[in-house]
């Protein structure tokens, strides 16, 4: 069953193509077929009855039928309008010989003029995932539950695509792609991958067999309206056979283009298809420029003009990744050939297993016995296993938002809605708004209907009033889009989309207080440490580190270890790329390698100290770093009321890896309240996501477990974090640079995270580590293997950074986290 739409995408011809068999030992006479049509309210149409006669035992006759539907309703992934078609077969006694239904969708598929991909006249952008057939426990046998949640798991974050890489999968999964709403690129099961360039290419006996496997997978899943797009394998060369390959499926069914990745001379596929190309890349086939496909080939606009372009893989999302996301959305947007992609992939393959010790972790590669194997390269998920989410899930969900708000006049509410839903006015969804002070929120309100059209823009007015400006501070005007009502994918008040902005009112500066109303100092320089005691407080000083050593409040002792510079993180996947799988490739990587003994290796060339009044101490330590182009120079302010002001300078001459410092603390403090990006991880590349609020938290509960234990619990764009026991005694750590700040802590070492293979592995120590940084460079996702990180992501070579930080002692009967966070003191 297809149909076709006429010019206005208005009324359809439908068509029906039926085949009946006989399998009786005499001829088929007075036999008739009933052919109805059920609507989407459950409203029977009675389309046509056919004579059945004269058809010879093991015999068949096929039946064509063409009927024009008036304004039937569309299915498209947004509105998955489904009808049922229902054909009756009966004998001459009106007995019920056989009863057979299936799910019908009017849409049409077509690629226009200048590469558009459009569906019932409407140029889409696929925003897709690859999906595994995988169940953490049941392996490759995926229980229903399952499928219904990794599709509604879909819905809930803005993905509309499926590819189903690299075979056909369970035939209930395209039903529930037909009901739920989901486009489907159905991949016949062929890949060659190592051998490609010599099988199946043009060669005579793989030939039926390729061609069998794709007609099968035509013939099973032609009447499936979330199939749009079918593929002819992955990684397996190219050749004749390929082109036999369409024209079979072309003889079965004209109404669905035809992909393949390999056709690098488009000679067969329907789309200029790739895998892993840079955003640069990406944006050079929407200007129609000559395209390097991978180290050997290039394709010329001649080539691929008119042709769909698409990322059949994207975005390859192992461990700590998915880095400059937006950066792809921003191409796809902008240029109508560029149609979307599917991210690699949708859920790390992992298995669960028990240690010995009776701890649970996933199993990889490696973890049976299996030599040889491919260690972790089968964790690319956006969800671990169990479908947990992973923090890129998040930064997805942003960035394939179907509505984005752009500013107009923040300080009078002014804002536009920008409706990128091609189907769907925002009826569907409410509008809520918060205005918050310094991350507290001080007016919200709603806007119950949004009449905003299809593919159309908006300006509206938030009716926030203008408040009473404080010093210092800091106003965020965030906008949600949720939900009315329940969907079969989302419950109610499911947020949809959301945008912040902060909102550019003329804010007053505060005023310092005054070091001279401070209580005085008392300091003993000796040999090895200089001790500052002051009121309530006790700071030593090492000399020999160059660090602060100890750190006491009341006799609440916070530092269990130095706080010392820090150029190192626990190298994500994409960091170590080919080396994790060849470690061969680490002759390549020494520069990144460098870092990790950096602080090791430091060596203390001055320390001077400077008193003011009566009231402060200031240390300042010159460092040299072994990749450093100046020395790092770390300036610490002891105060009198027991404030310690950090100033860090540096200028490396390779690009770091992190800048930064650590600190163990005590277990005790186990708490953390932060003001900035949140709650989940974010990183300097992959932050969108991130909104910017005061969050609370378990440090245990702040790290993410990824399957290989690698980088993680970042925050960034923080402003102050307050690490607390559970009686509110803590130290207050605020940027004062300007700078803003990134924070993780864990409740192991840096060491312990680097030496882990699996999550199991991970001691639960009695410290915490605590990192205060002015950044990480990004964590990319391009290519695990060989594409870097994008320069304004990396922390370069040759130019100074600097960023300073402080850290004061916070007990519960002090005033508001955020008054003490933004108060300064005069030198």
């Amino acid at each position: 069953a297809y149909c076709d739409l006429d010019e206005n995408y208005i009324d359809a011809i439908f068509k029906l193509r039926i085949k009946i068999h006989n399998y009786n030992d005499q001829k088929i006479q007075g036999y008739y077929l009933e052919i109805i049509l059920k609507d989407t309210e459950g409203k029977e149409s009675q389309l046509k009855t056919i004579s059945i006669d004269n058809i010879n035992p093991d015999s068949e006759s096929i039946i064509k039928l063409e009927e024009k539907i008036e304004n039937p309703e569309k299915w498209t992934a947004e509105t998955p309008n489904l009808y049922e078609l229902i054909l009756i077969l009966k004998n001459y006694d009106q007995e019920i010989i056989e009863v057979e239904k299936n799910n019908f969708g009017f849409r049409k598929i077509e690629i226009g003029q200048n590469g558009e991909f459009i569906i019932n006249g409407r140029s889409i952008i696929l925003k897709g995932v690859n999906r595994h057939e995988h169940d953490p426990d049941d392996g490759r046998a995926v229980p229903l539950n399952r499928m219904i949640e990794d599709i509604k798991i879909m819905k809930q974050n803005n993905i509309n695509a499926v590819r189903t890489s690299h075979y056909p999968n369970n035939p209930i999964f395209y039903d529930l792609c037909d009901i739920y709403g989901l486009y489907v690129m159905d991949e016949n099961n062929l890949e060659s991958h190592g051998a490609r360039r010599r099988l199946p290419k043009g060669k005579n006996k793989w030939r039926e067999a390729v061609i069998d496997r794709m007609v099968g997978m035509v013939e099973r899943d032609k009447n499936h309206p979330s199939v749009i797009i079918w593929s002819l394998g992955n990684e397996a060369g190219n050749g004749k056979n390929f082109q036999l390959m369409k024209e079979a499926t072309l003889k079965i069914d004209k109404t669905r283009p035809i992909h393949y990745e390999g056709d690098y001379a488009q000679k067969t596929s329907d789309f200029f298809s790739t895998m892993y190309s840079s955003p640069e890349e990406l944006e050079k086939s929407g200007q129609l420029k000559k395209v390097r496909y991978n180290f050997i080939h290039c394709i010329k606009p001649k080539q691929y003009i008119g042709n769909p372009r698409i990322l059949c893989e994207y975005a390859h999302c192992m461990g700590n990744s998915l880095g400059n996301f937006q950066e792809f959305m921003d191409v796809f947007e902008k240029y109508d050939n560029c149609i979307g992609g599917f991210i690699w992939d949708f859920i790390d393959q992992g298995l669960r297993k028990v240690s010995d010790e009776g701890k649970e972790y996933w199993a990889y590669g490696g973890d049976f016995g299996d030599i040889p194997n491919d260690g972790n390269f089968c964790i690319n998920g956006l969800l671990l296993p169990d479908r947990k989410p992973n923090p890129e899930l998040y930064e997805v969900r942003k960035v394939y938002q179907d509505i984005k708000v752009h500013s107009i006049d923040l300080t009078k509410g002014l804002i536009q809605i920008h409706n990128k839903f091609n189907f769907k006015p925002l009826d569907f969804v409410k509008l809520s708004w918060k205005l918050n002070e310094n991350g507290k929120k001080i007016q919200a309100g709603a806007i119950e209907n949004l009449n905003v059209n299809p593919n159309k823009k908006k300006e509206i007015q938030i009716p926030i009033k203008r408040p009473e400006l404080k010093a210092n501070s800091e106003y965020h005007l965030t906008i949600k889009f949720l939900l009315k009502d329940d969907t079969s994918w989302a419950n109610k008040n499911h947020v949809l989309a959301w945008d912040q902005f902060k909102i550019p009112y003329q804010i007053p500066d505060k005023e310092n207080d005054t070091i001279k109303d401070m209580d005085e100092i008392n300091i003993e320089d000796k040999e090895e440490l200089i001790i500052i005691k002051g009121k309530n407080f006790q700071v030593q000083f090492d000399k020999n580190s160059g660090t602060i050593k100890s750190y006491k409040y009341k006799e609440n002792e916070f530092i269990s270890d130095h706080l010392t510079p820090n150029f190192w993180r626990a190298p994500t996947d994409n960091d170590l790329g080919l080396a994790r799988f060849v470690p061969i490739f680490k002759i390549f990587m020494r520069s990144f390698f460098s870092w990790k003994k950096s602080i090791k290796k430091r060596k203390i060339k001055s320390i001077k100290t400077k008193k003011n009044h009566h009231h402060s101490l200031e240390i300042e330590v010159r460092t040299k770093i072994p990749n450093g182009k100046s020395p790092l120079k770390t300036i610490y302010t002891i105060k009198g009321n027991g404030e310690i002001y950090v100033k860090n300078y540096f200028t490396p001459k390779k690009d770091m890896v992190r800048f930064g410092m650590q600190m163990k603390i005590t277990r005790e403090f186990n708490e953390i309240v932060w003001f900035g990006r949140g709650p989940h991880d974010t990183m300097y590349d992959r932050k969108l996501s991130g909104e910017i609020g005061i969050y609370k938290s378990y440090i245990e509960d702040l790290v993410h477990d990824y399957v290989r234990p690698q980088e993680n619990g970042n925050k960034t764009d923080v402003r102050w974090a307050l690490i607390k026991n559970s009686n509110n005694l803590g130290i207050l750590i605020s940027d004062i640079g300007g700078t803003l700040l990134n924070i993780s802590a864990w409740p192991y070492t840096l060491e312990d995270l680097e030496e882990a293979n699996h999550i199991h592995e991970l001691p639960n120590r009695d410290l915490i580590t605590l990192n205060i940084d002015y950044k990480q460079r990004g964590v990319g996702g391009d290519d695990v293997l060989f594409t870097g990180i994008h320069k304004q992501y990396k922390l370069k070579k040759n130019r100074e950074y600097f960023y300073a930080f402080r850290i004061k002692p916070y007990e519960k009967d002090m005033e508001d986290i955020t008054e003490l966070a933004i108060s300064r003191v005069e030198k």
